[in-house]
């Protein structure tokens, strides 16, 4: 890891500090006063370092290991070399990851690019957009006309805000954004270049070719919804696109018209969601998945990376492949086509 020139610790962190924020078991108290000034990977931790070890992968690797503290299972601790300050928690990544946003709180909660606070005179802002105290809009940004803004939230420059949106209170809305037809909750997250609330891919056959179709739908983002760079999302042709509270969207996504995602989704880089599908709640996508219109996707599903569904799947159900099937017919064609592919001498060194 290089060294932290953009992300400064926010304070002194301990051994002791961090067993007592994560509820992990120090096994030795002695090593508790042990400062730590930095997170790092196994491969590039020193003794200022902070570690997680999660899976027994990690098990062999670890002779020649320093560092001030690990973050490790119980099926790991033996593994450490002596010396280190062996943390014991059930999820080591987890514990690794608070300590990182209370060390770096930064990294997880962006601050304003310009670093200004308040509203600048630089700011393009139309007389009837309301902008509660508290909120700040840096240089270059744009806000129209009726706009609303809430306490806490950052608008950075060259953002731009389209007539009537709404934000909640307490989001960042990147550099490069631009926002219209949409309602915005609270501590909702857009990174660099996401465009929201644009018109969806409609058109119907006419008589001199491709006629638009209107789109008068809305967009509606959730609280705690997190949108990474240069994704899309289209209002909605008739009713809205919505995304559910606590979805986490990866970058280059599109999504069109009509479509509701539901709570606590992941979407992986590069999905295509298609018009007017619906997807339940603590559903999650691998990149470059492709969903066909007008699909209902289940709660608590699981899709391959870049599989392609064409029908609905139920709650629950973890599908894969081209064309998309349940996992266990997907695994079964895959292991008959290899055995097609293979020649006599391969199949009886397998077996």
């Amino acid at each position: 890891m290089a060294d932290p020139v953009f992300f400064t610790p926010s304070r002194q962190l301990t051994i002791g500090d961090i067993a007592e924020f994560t509820s992990a078991k120090l096994r030795d108290a002695a090593l508790a006063s042990r400062v730590v000034t930095r997170l790092a990977p196994l491969s590039d931790s020193d003794s200022s370092a902070l570690v997680f070890l999660e899976g027994k992968k990690h098990s062999g690797n670890l002779a020649n290991l320093q560092a001030a503290g690990a973050l490790c299972t119980e099926e790991l601790q033996g593994h450490i070399p002596p010396g280190i300050a062996v943390l014991l928690t059930r999820n080591p990544h987890r514990a690794f990851s608070a300590i990182g946003r209370m060390l770096f709180p930064a990294s997880a909660r962006p601050e304003p690019w310009l670093g200004e606070t308040g509203i600048s005179r630089n700011a393009s802002i139309h007389p009837s957009a309301v902008i509660e105290a508290g909120a700040t809009i840096e240089a270059g940004a744009v806000i129209g006309k009726g706009v609303a803004i809430g306490a806490g939230t950052v608008v950075s420059a060259t953002a731009v805000i389209g007539a009537n949106c709404q934000i909640g209170r307490n989001s960042f809305i990147a550099p490069g954004v631009s926002v219209q037809y949409a309602f915005i909750g609270n501590g909702v997250h857009l990174h660099p270049g996401v465009r929201i609330g644009q018109d969806g891919f409609g058109y119907v056959p006419g008589s001199g070719g491709m006629e638009k179709v209107p789109q008068l739908g809305r967009v509606i983002i959730q609280d705690d919804v997190e949108i990474g760079a240069n994704t899309t999302i289209d209002r909605g042709a008739l009713a809205d696109t919505v995304i559910g509270e606590g979805t986490k969207i990866d970058n280059l996504v599109q999504i069109a018209h009509n479509v509701r995602i539901g709570r606590h989704c992941l979407i992986a880089a590069h999905c295509g969601i298609s018009g007017s599908v619906t997807i339940g709640d603590m559903t999650m996508l691998g990149g470059r998945v492709g969903l066909a219109d007008h699909l209902t996707i289940g709660s608590r599903v699981q899709i391959a990376a870049a599989s392609g569904v064409m029908h609905d799947i139920p709650d629950g159900e973890k599908w894969g492949g081209l064309p998309a099937r349940p996992f266990k017919q997907w695994f079964r064609e895959v292991a008959a086509l290899r055995s097609i592919g293979q020649s006599k001498k391969e199949k009886t060194s397998d077996e």
